[in-house]
């Protein structure tokens, strides 16, 4: 009988060792909306471009690597480059149209809300909304491609294609996002990270400086 009871309070206890087991491994896991073991595991590896970019990337010259705050003056340089295309070319017509499409409609378009609190880098009309470098940025590379490889981007991808170089801008915050959105189960893409869609979700869980003046 005693090697019965013995038996009997060994597998008990080992019932509730199993039982504490699962608890630990759940809370471990959480879940898309709450634990928050979630928001520490998106690396800024998972998120920043590298390389060349497609198409255009050669014709420049410029490389997503060029933006990065190892290098402050090959940041700006290339900030610049960008923005000196906003400063120099015009869109009309069709153009104008896909023009505000990208930044402005489409996702909600993209703003550089962490230098400024404008709605998106253009207003309504495609006249520009903020006088930040990294506006400017980003509105040479929308011109520059609307203009040069216009059949080559869909809307879309120019979009996406603002968004890494967003990212670019201000890594750090955009790290903190990425694990704001993977912690609540939205995909993580540079539409998602970058665009105006989910502006402000990463409030009071990241922050970060910028490559490149504002």
């Amino acid at each position: 009988m005693k090697a019965k009871k013995k038996d009997f309070e060994f597998y008990v206890q080992l019932g509730v060792i199993v039982i504490l087991i699962a608890i630990l491994f759940y809370n471990l896991g959480g879940s898309s909306t709450g634990g928050s073991i979630g928001v520490g595991v998106v690396s800024a590896s998972d998120i920043i471009p590298t390389g060349v970019p497609p198409i255009y990337g050669e014709e420049l010259g410029i490389t997503y690597d060029d933006v990065s705050p190892d290098n402050a003056q090959k940041a700006d340089a290339t900030i610049r480059l960008l923005s000196n295309i906003d400063r120099t070319e015009t869109l009309e017509g069709a153009d104008m149209e896909r023009y505000i499409n990208i930044l402005y409609t489409i996702e909600n378009g993209i703003s550089c809300e962490y230098c400024c609190g404008a709605r998106s880098i253009i207003f309504e009309d495609g006249g520009p909304a903020c006088g930040c470098a990294h506006s400017y940025a980003m509105r040479g590379l929308t011109k520059y491609l609307i203009m040069n490889h216009g059949d080559e981007f869909t809307d879309e991808e120019i979009l996406i294609e603002n968004g890494k170089w967003k990212v670019l801008f201000f890594p750090g915050i955009h790290e903190g996002k990425a694990a704001v959105l993977k912690e609540q189960g939205i995909e993580l893409n540079y539409i998602n990270l970058a665009s105006n869609k989910h502006r402000g979700i990463e409030k009071g869980q990241a922050s970060g400086g910028m490559v490149g003046g504002c």
